[in-house]
């Protein structure tokens, strides 16, 4: 059965094709058929208990720099179309919050990916707090005392905004680092919410893996590796892809992940874990689908698929 697809994106003209996700759930909805349609967040409209939107028929090709053809726009009743993928970038901001409030107006009779209410719900850096254990020290805070104290015991930390994505405004600061105190007048004078702070994981020169579940099973896993002189192992910094098995603790941590991710309806979650400890749960617009296909890897946009049509079926 071919399905309405509605992919509400950065405009398709911005990405990178090389290693964007939602434009591999695209080609992998085009070529079961599928009608694709394209749309940004600022088209959403909502009146009452109806949600209106403007899209585009998208045609889209595996080829850098001509990559996409859009259709005549069109305006449709949301209710009239049977899959809504939320793939726009973070920040996870009050526009991104605004858009899970309208499209929760049409789910689950139009199946939005993920659950809107529980996007909504569950910020990368906080939802990951549900699961302590399985986490290196962490506090979540931005008064001066208490990371004082918590730099006291654990030496070496990172610290990164509460809401921030890419691996931006990442910083490591050591025992004795003497940029501390201007970092600190940074953040406050740059961030309103609270900060994570981290004990720093040493190990994550060794890589940062990103493991991809869809309906709460292991589905395919990428290690990145940090650019030389970098902190940051994220692709868009520099890191660099390889290929990765999971080892038992991982196995572990997506055991006990799966559940709560299938109750929530986290269709296609991505986590990040470092030397054997969970540092993200990513809802929002996770990525990692092309890097493990293009290592010899799962084909993870085919088991989103098979997930959303059996889903759409029932």
């Amino acid at each position: 059965m071919a399905l309405k697809v509605a992919v509400q994106m950065d405009h398709i003209s911005t990405i990178n094709i090389a290693g964007d996700s939602a434009f591999a759930l695209m080609l992998e909805a085009q070529a079961r058929g599928h009608e694709l349609y394209h749309y940004t967040p600022d088209r959403l409209a909502m009146r009452g208990d109806e949600v209106f939107c403007t899209l585009e028929p998208v045609e889209v090709r595996d080829e850098k720099g001509n990559h996409f053809t859009l259709g005549e726009r069109k305006r449709f009743n949301m209710r009239d179309i049977d899959v809504v993928l939320m793939r726009q970038d973070p920040p996870f901001d009050l526009a991104y919050i605004a858009a899970t409030h309208i499209l929760q107006k049409i789910h689950p009779q139009t199946l939005v990916v993920n659950d809107p209410v529980e996007v909504r719900n569950a910020p990368e850096k906080l939802f990951v707090t549900e699961f302590a254990d399985l986490m290196p020290p962490t506090l979540i805070t931005r008064d001066r005392v208490e990371i004082d104290l918590f730099r006291e015991e654990f030496g070496d930390i990172v610290i990164k905004p509460l809401f921030g994505h890419g691996g931006a405004a990442v910083f490591r600061i050591t025992g004795d680092d003497l940029n501390y105190g201007s970092l600190y007048d940074f953040f406050a004078a740059t961030f309103r919410e609270p900060w994570v702070i981290q004990q720093f994981l040493p190990n994550v020169k060794h890589g940062d893996k990103r493991i991809l579940l869809v309906d709460g099973e292991f589905a395919g896993a990428v290690n990145r590796v940090p650019a030389k002189g970098d902190l940051r192992s994220n692709m868009v910094r520099g890191g660099a892809p390889t290929d990765s098995d999971l080892t038992d603790r991982e196995r572990e941590i997506c055991a006990r992940l799966g559940p709560a991710l299938r109750e929530k309806g986290l269709i296609l979650v991505g986590i990040d874990v470092i030397d054997g400890w969970l540092t993200e749960i990513n809802v929002t617009a996770p990525t990692g689908i092309r890097a493990i296909r293009n290592l010899g890897g799962p084909d993870v946009a085919a088991k989103v698929w098979d997930v959303l049509e059996a889903k759409v079926a029932a």
